[in-house]
C-alpha cells in the first residue's frame, strides 16, 4: 500500500477530505502505538520527529530544541524501527532538522523517502526562535532560509511537503518553494503535566491565521492550510476557533494527539485497577 502514497495522491486525499466539508487532522506521534492508533481512528497523516519522542518519554517536546541528540538521526530511526510497520494506509512524515550542517541534506532526504516516509516537514523549526538567536542562526546558514531550501528540495524530488510557519512571510516563501501544506504554528501547548503555563492568546492566534491566509490567498489559495499549539487542547476548541477562522482546513495533534490522552487514560486505569479490593481480605 505503501507505494500507493505519492505526493500526488495524499495531496489529492486532503484536497477531498476538504471538499467533502471535513477536518483534515494530522497526528505528530513519537510512539508506535499512538501512530498506529491515531491511524486506526483515520488520521490523514502521521508525523513523527525528535520532538514527539521527547514528549512520549514523558518530558518537554521543548528538549528537542536542545543539542542532546541527532535529531535527524533519531526521526529516521524511530521512523524504521516503530512506525513505519505499523502504519501502512496513511501518509507518513518525517519531521527534520533542515539547517543540519554535518549532513549533505539532498542526500538524506532520499535516504528518508528509501527508508518508506512519504514525506517530509520542517521540525524542529527555527520559526519558533526570536531575538539575537534567530538572527545569529539566520547569518551563519542555519536559518528559516535553510528550511525553505530542503523543504524546496524535497518538492522537486516528488514527496509531499509540510511546513510550520508563524508569518506571512515564512509561509508565502514556503508556498513559492513548493510546499503543499502551511501550518501556522501557535507555539507550545498547554495543559497536561508538562504544558507552558504562558500560550499564545486565542485572539492573536486568530489574527496570525488570519494573516497567513490572507496573504497565500491571491496566489496560493490551492494550499492546505492547518494549525498547531498554542491554547487549542481538544477537538471542541479546535471547532470553536474554526467559527472565527472557517478558511482553515485542519488541526495538527502533538500533545493533543497523544500526550493528554496517554496522561488521562493511564492515570485513570491505575486508580481503576488500584481501586479492587480483594475478596479475601478485609
Amino acid at each position: 500500500m505503501a507505494g500507493t502514497l505519492t505526493r500526488e495522491t495524499t495531496v489529492a486525499r486532503l484536497r477531498a477530505e476538504r471538499a467533502a466539508g471535513r477536518a483534515i487532522y494530522d497526528a505528530l506521534c513519537g510512539t508506535g502505538i499512538t501512530a498506529k492508533m491515531a491511524a486506526r481512528g483515520g488520521a490523514d497523516l502521521i508525523t513523527t520527529h525528535c520532538l514527539a519522542y521527547f514528549r512520549m518519554q514523558g518530558m518537554s517536546s521543548m528538549a528537542g530544541y536542545l543539542p542532546i541528540c541527532d535529531a535527524n538521526a533519531l526521526t529516521l530511526e524511530l521512523g524504521e524501527r516503530a512506525l513505519l510497520n505499523v502504519v501502512r494506509d496513511t501518509p507518513l512524515i518525517a519531521g527534520l532538522l533542515c539547517p543540519d550542517p554535518t549532513r549533505d541534506m539532498a542526500r538524506f532526504l532520499r535516504r528518508i523517502a528509501e527508508a518508506g516516509f512519504h514525506g517530509v516537514m520542517n521540525c524542529p523549526t527555527v520559526a519558533l526562535i526570536d531575538g539575537k538567536f534567530r538572527s545569529d542562526l539566520e547569518e551563519t546558514g542555519m536559518g528559516f532560509v535553510r528550511e525553505i531550501d530542503v523543504l524546496g528540495e524535497a518538492s522537486r524530488m516528488g514527496l509531499f511537503t509540510k511546513a510550520f510557519c508563524t508569518t506571512p512571510d515564512e509561509a508565502l516563501a514556503m508556498a513559492e518553494a513548493g510546499v503543499d501544506n502551511i501550518i501556522v504554528h501557535f507555539g507550545n501547548s498547554s495543559g497536561g503535566t508538562i504544558g507552558s503555563k504562558t500560550v499564545l492568546a486565542a485572539d492573536v492566534a486568530l489574527k496570525r491565521t488570519a494573516a497567513v491566509l490572507d496573504a497565500l490567498a491571491a496566489k496560493y489559495a490551492d494550499r492546505i492550510v492547518t494549525c498547531h499549539g498554542g491554547a487549542i487542547e481538544t477537538p471542541e476548541q479546535f471547532a470553536e476557533f474554526l467559527k472565527s477562522e472557517p478558511r482553515l482546513d485542519g488541526y495538527v495533534g502533538g500533545s493533543s494527539a497523544e500526550r493528554f490522552p496517554v496522561e488521562q487514560s493511564v492515570t485513570d486505569a491505575t486508580r481503576r485497577f488500584k481501586a479492587v479490593k480483594l475478596a479475601n481480605k478485609k
